[in-house]
């Protein structure tokens, strides 16, 4: 039988469907402007390498999710998220492939990415949501799903540990090594600050070194003001002492105090280039909730623009939207 829906799952559609034809109104009539006023000459036709999206989700539609793939209780989205929209927009923006991480909306039920991988293999490369559930089941769940599933990155979000507990506890440290041991990078969420986990990153590079980290969304640094703000970003840029780490130059209406496209992030950019070395940088859209933001081909065509205002190379920027993150997983993204 088909899936009635809801008139309040109704009313969100329509209510983001104007509000997304909005926001890419503005954003379409900025990005023409900001082409016109850009000294850089980098454009997409000028790429060498494939364009590579680091970081973007998916989940099920309303219907998907009645019948095959529920969402966990309490984390419904929404907006759509669907695998067929996000190939709408990647096609518009000419991004040539994508690392897709696990969203909460599903939790630990990875059934509906997987299904995503498996189908379209050359363009989508998986991270999972690591489990630090207390019996340790997670270091399993992990395990599973690199050599069985294929995914080849693992998120942790520290708000998802026992109350109290930190991510160095017994069961983050055999994740992470875990990971490590399958090759499989982990990415940080810092959402609260970088300055609340930073000790926790730094004891766990120090003691797995092996293992590859990717700070998502630049650690959730916004661009520095006052004192706190300055050190927190220092914090950031120190962490380049460890060969290891990596970040994502990504979800940029996150962190911005600026309407689009995001003009005060370029400063972040050029500090973190110069830091990490353009190789160790990579752009992510942050799909679906970039989309009511500024258009997913608008935050690709802000990163490019943000990277000119900065006076970064071409090449550096092949790095940035591409290279990079293809060099952290080798084989993927084939035609």
């Amino acid at each position: 039988m088909a899936l009635r829906l809801s008139p309040l799952t109704l009313l969100i559609t329509s209510s983001y469907t104007a509000k997304r034809k909005l926001r890419l109104q503005t954003s379409a009539t900025k990005a023409k402007a900001m082409a016109t006023k850009t000294t850089t000459t980098t454009t997409d036709s000028s790429f060498s390498s494939k364009i590579i999206d680091s970081h973007l989700h998916v989940w099920a539609s309303p219907e998907q999710a009645a019948n095959e793939f529920p969402y966990f209780p309490g984390n419904e989205p929404t907006l759509p998220g669907t695998v067929d929209f996000l190939f709408e927009c990647m096609k518009e923006a000419g991004v040539d492939g994508a690392l897709i991480v696990q969203p909460i909306n599903h939790k630990f039920d990875h059934s509906l990415v997987t299904s995503v991988l498996k189908k379209y293999p050359s363009k989508f490369v998986g991270c999972l949501l690591a489990n630090p559930a207390e019996d340790g089941s997670g270091i399993q769940q992990l395990e599973n799903l690199i050599l069985k599933d294929g995914y080849r990155a693992v998120r942790f979000n520290p708000y998802l540990w026992p109350s109290s507990q930190k991510m160095t506890n017994d069961v983050g440290k055999a994740l992470f090594a875990k990971a490590g041991e399958l090759g499989a990078p982990v990415g940080f969420m810092c959402m609260q600050g970088l300055n609340m986990h930073i000790s926790e990153i730094e004891e766990l590079c120090l003691e797995f070194p092996s293992t590859t980290v990717l700070l998502d969304h630049v650690a959730f640094c916004k661009p520095p003001i006052t004192d706190a703000e300055k050190e927190t970003f220092s914090l950031l840029l120190k962490l380049s002492r460890f060969p290891q780490v990596y970040v994502k130059f990504s979800a940029l209406f996150r962190v911005t105090r600026r309407p689009y496209p995001y003009e005060d992030t370029s400063d972040l950019l050029s500090e973190v280039v110069s830091s990490y070395g353009a190789n160790r940088v990579m752009w992510g859209s942050d799909f679906p909730y970039v989309v009511p933001e500024c258009g997913y081909k608008g935050g690709k065509e802000a990163v490019v623009h943000l990277a000119g205002k900065a006076n970064l190379p071409s090449s550096d920027v092949e790095w940035i939207v591409g290279r990079t993150v293809m060099q952290l997983f080798p084989g993927s993204w084939k035609t």
